[in-house]
Parts: structure tokens; sequence; C-alpha cells
């Protein structure tokens, strides 16, 4: 785990997991739907856990939200917000973190 990490959610992390520096896992939002409540007395949603399988890649600066499934050999590119789950041993990227390809085996 690199340098200045945020671990604000509940978190299921596998095995062989590497996080670069600056990695956030977010999770409780505010909830604001309620517009005759002040958004700072509406409360917090319910923190939804976020898995991480084994060998999986998290580039700098991603944020992943609460309740994403992130599954083995995937990868995170930096910067990414995943907002969404991820299929195994796929590389996403972006804000929302989208599909990019998928990593493939050397020796077929």
């Amino acid at each position: 785990m690199g340098h200045q990490c945020h671990l604000g959610a509940n978190a299921n992390i596998g095995k062989n997991v590497m996080f670069a520096s600056c990695v956030a896992l977010v999770g409780g939002d505010h909830k604001f739907d309620a517009i005759d409540v002040p958004m700072r007395f509406a409360g917090r949603d319910t923190f939804k856990t976020i898995t991480i399988e084994e060998d999986v890649w998290v580039g700098h600066g991603a944020i992943i939200l609460q309740g994403v499934h992130i599954s083995r050999g995937a990868v995170i590119a930096a910067g990414a917000v995943v907002t969404k789950d991820v299929a195994p041993y796929a590389i996403v990227g972006g804000n929302p973190a989208k599909f990019i390809r998928e990593r493939k085996r050397l020796n077929p």
C-alpha cells in the first residue's frame, strides 16, 4: 500500500493486491434527496462493503466507491473513479471508470 491511501469504507481485500499512493476507498455518502432538510443534517446512507479480489493493481489516485466488486486480476488505472463492478482480468480507467481491455496470457 502506497503513501497517503484513505480507507474510508468497509472492505474485503484479497491477497497480492497492490495500492499505489493516494488510493481512496470511499463509503457511506451523505443523503441529499430531501430538499427540505439541510444536507449536513440529512444523515448518511448505509455502508456497502467494497470487495477487491486477489491479484489486483490499483493505480495512483484511484477512487473506489462503496459497494463495488473488483474481480481477480483486474487493473485500475491511475486517477480512475470506479463506480461499478470490474470483471476478472479487466483493465479500467477514467471518470467514471470504463473498460479499456482485458489482460491476456503471455504463453497461450
